[in-house]
């Protein structure tokens, strides 16, 4: 038989769009530690690597769900109006037939695509249990909260079945199912642990390093998240990275300025919070606005965010790294404005998208829509994570909370048996003339949390650097 006549599967689609989808698969991947190490900069020094091992571990647990059944529930082309079916479960006939999202790539890259958001998702509702919650029974959350949260969401927002994209609600790359869910999954999350134990003076970063390198990684790879969400190497693509770099950059400066008028500093978490706040809040609009109204989405989105935050304060739930302030209120936020600056010229730019535009156009009920939507996405998700969380932590061996002792020395030992800077505590250990053992670096640990950690001395919950205050370290003895 000559094989040479045979039709190469696939080879309707133009390698170009199949090319870019996969190259934003791999920007979007790179999102994910780079959260891991934007939270263990955020963190004290003994929980650092605790965070980065959530972050990579939520890439690994939601894989494994999205080919069992996890891309099936989403994205199944005969799904109903609130959740699909069984179908495409182990990726059956998930292959070269046009994808739900796109005729112009083929469902193979489309589910790939989609894996990264799907992973990205609860590695940022995650960070509201920093520092105090178990890491196997929040590895089993991930895969049970993909299930029952995100997987509905991403139905209902994104297939063509789904009852919000059939109402006519506009979410370019994950305004509800990726930001308004893991900040309403944060909040519960954070009220259902209960605040951290210690003095709130202690709560602060350890490493700007960490988190100035984790926005470099995030921003990056948002150009994927945005840019890719065309699905296609086209115009709308580049107006998407256009505007997302546009909003990310006026987020960042307008919140160093908010701050500079309380502290009269120039904060290096501020720029990096907003550039992060700008970035959420452009996400649901970034293939439906002009570069002029992302200014605006920026700016807003940066201002509302930081308000959320200055409010926490007075709340009493402990979100360790304000999830919900700022990829909940930011997604909410950013969907509302998507409403009001939406044209349809910005859509058309693909060939093919045809909306009806928004407030700028005339069509004042999308604001309805849009709220709508970031209502039933954050309903549904605080009140289906918080019943998850409840019914786990009243099963033996899924305690959400690790005991006060553990808490205390850190879950880089007491959960994983390593720290983050290992090479430190046995140098000190070696300055005070102590034994190289996993107990002398548990003693480093904890005292030495106390002088590194006041490095970056940050008010509680801000983003505002009160200065340098150096701690000197106690001195280390083998029964420390």
């Amino acid at each position: 038989m000559n094989t040479s006549d045979a039709p190469l599967i696939g080879s309707q689609y133009e390698a170009g769009d199949i090319a870019w989808t996969l190259t934003s698969t791999a920007l979007v991947w790179l999102m994910i530690p780079g959260i891991g190490y934007f939270y263990s900069g955020m963190a004290r020094s003994k929980n650092a690597l605790s965070l980065i091992m959530l972050s990579c571990c939520s890439v690994a647990v939601v894989t494994f769900q999205w080919f069992l059944f996890g891309y099936s529930l989403a994205f199944s082309k005969t799904g109903g109006k609130f959740i699909g079916n069984f179908d495409n479960a182990f990726l059956r006939g998930v292959l070269d037939q046009p994808s739900v999202g796109s005729s112009k790539i083929p469902d193979i890259v489309f589910m790939i695509f989609q894996c990264m958001f799907a992973a990205l998702t609860p590695a940022l509702a995650v960070g509201a249990a920093a520092e105090r919650g178990r890491i196997l029974p929040t590895l089993v959350f991930i895969f049970l909260w993909t299930t029952f949260v995100y997987d509905f969401i991403a139905c209902w927002t994104w297939s063509a079945n789904g009852w919000s994209f059939v109402m006519g609600g506009l979410d370019f790359a994950g305004g509800t199912p990726v930001h308004i869910s893991s900040g309403g999954a944060a909040l519960a999350y954070a009220i259902v642990l209960g605040r951290r134990s210690g003095d709130h003076k202690d709560f602060r970063p350890h490493s700007m390093s960490n988190v100035v390198i984790g926005t470099c990684f995030i921003w990056f790879g948002w150009f994927g998240f945005n840019g890719g969400s065309a699905l296609s190497a086209n115009m709308r693509a580049a107006m998407a990275c256009v505007v997302t770099n546009l909003a990310a950059s006026v987020g960042g400066i307008t919140w160093v300025l908010l701050d500079y008028r309380h502290e009269r500093k120039l904060s290096v978490l501020g720029f990096c919070s907003g550039a992060v706040a700008g970035l959420v809040a452009i996400t649901p609009g970034s293939g439906f606005v002009s570069p002029a109204s992302s200014v605006a989405i920026g700016f807003l989105g940066a201002v509302a965010c930081n308000m959320a935050v200055r409010i926490k304060h007075h709340l009493k739930y402990d979100d360790a790294f304000d999830v919900f302030a700022v990829h909940g209120v930011g997604g909410i936020v950013g969907n509302i404005l998507t409403g009001i600056f939406a044209q349809k010229w910005v859509a058309a730019l693909d060939g093919v998208t045809v909306i009806e535009g928004g407030w700028l156009d005339g069509h004042w009920i999308q604001i309805a829509y849009q709220l709508g939507d970031s209502c039933a996405g954050l309903s549904w998700s605080f009140g289906v994570t918080f019943l998850i969380l409840f019914i786990m932590n009243k099963i033996p061996g899924l305690t959400l909370r690790v005991d006060a002792a553990h808490e205390h020395r850190g879950l880089d030992l007491a959960e994983l048996g390593e720290t983050a800077y290992g090479h430190l505590d046995e140098k000190m250990a070696s300055v005070h003339g102590v034994d190289h053992s996993m107990e002398i670096g548990r003693s480093a640990s904890i005292s030495g949390s106390r002088s590194t950690d006041s490095v970056n001395e940050i008010k509680l919950g801000s983003v505002s650097t009160l200065g340098h205050h150096p701690t000197p370290a106690p001195a280390l003895t083998a029964s420390a």
